[in-house]
């Protein structure tokens, strides 16, 4: 089965920036028909949106600000009653080594939250009309490494979680896709994020000479590619400037 992004309303959280910025560009570059971007900081957001919009055409993406972790009643039903939402990328994320119980908020309770909500706004056994929820997990979602603890265990659920929402059966029944993409080390500003004062140094020998490190425009490519055709449940990698693949099992 194919999957294509023309003419596809789509809300992606984290939107402003990074990775979540790049998918935005690269969905409507494939034809999408509006874009609608959530994410904490204003200032970004607006300025991200009047450059797609200068790109792509007046109204092609829209911007709400949104803190995921807390106004998800108020913000998706602004969405659902003027757009029919097409596909929800759940992008936003942090990394915060400070605080397990935020990392796990923003990175794993968020993505569940609406993810469920727009389950519900879209399956098709209720009278919706199906759709896909694409999550941005993380190759440290299911590689084992020490240093990133908590941000690791929130990148965990999300690939547990995707695998069983996105199960066959699910899918059989609701007509809603569920994938995931899993990126390598990427140029974002989640790398400035607060880490264990003991693991810099690891994590820092790791990205100089065990990674290559990715810029967000490739792998906002890669995951508009692999949209068109990934298969509910499954996991892509994209890492190291390589090809995307599968992910293993784990």
């Amino acid at each position: 089965m194919t999957y294509d992004p023309l003419d596809k309303v789509i809300v992606v959280t984290g939107g402003a920036s990074g990775i979540g910025y790049e998918i935005a560009n690269h969905f409507l570059q494939n034809g999408a028909k509006t874009l609608i971007i959530l994410d904490i900081n204003e200032d970004v957001g607006v300025n991200a949106v009047k450059t797609l919009n200068d790109k792509y055409g007046k109204g092609k993406a829209v911007f709400i600000k949104c803190d995921v972790s807390k106004d998800l009643e108020k913000v998706s039903e602004e969405i659902f009653q003027k757009y029919q939402v097409d596909v929800l990328v759940n992008n936003a994320g942090i990394l915060n080594e400070d605080s397990f119980r935020k990392t796990i908020e923003v990175n794993c309770i968020a993505v569940v939250d609406w993810s469920m909500k727009f389950w519900e706004y879209s399956r098709k056994d209720k009278g919706g009309r199906g759709g896909t929820i694409y999550n941005v997990a993380s190759i440290y979602g299911y590689q084992h490494v020490p240093w990133a603890v908590f941000y690791q265990t929130s990148k965990h659920g999300v690939i547990g979680f995707t695998r069983s929402l996105g199960h066959p059966y699910n899918y059989n029944k609701s007509g809603v896709r569920v994938i995931a993409i899993c990126p390598g080390v990427t140029a974002t500003s989640i790398q400035a994020g607060n880490k264990w004062d003991w693991q810099l140094e690891g994590i820092e020998n790791v990205i100089k000479n065990e990674v290559i490190v990715q810029t967000p425009e490739t792998v906002g490519k890669a995951a508009v590619e692999i949209f068109t055709f990934a298969e509910t449940g499954t996991l892509w990698v994209k890492e190291n400037d390589e090809p995307i693949k599968l992910a293993p099992m784990c």
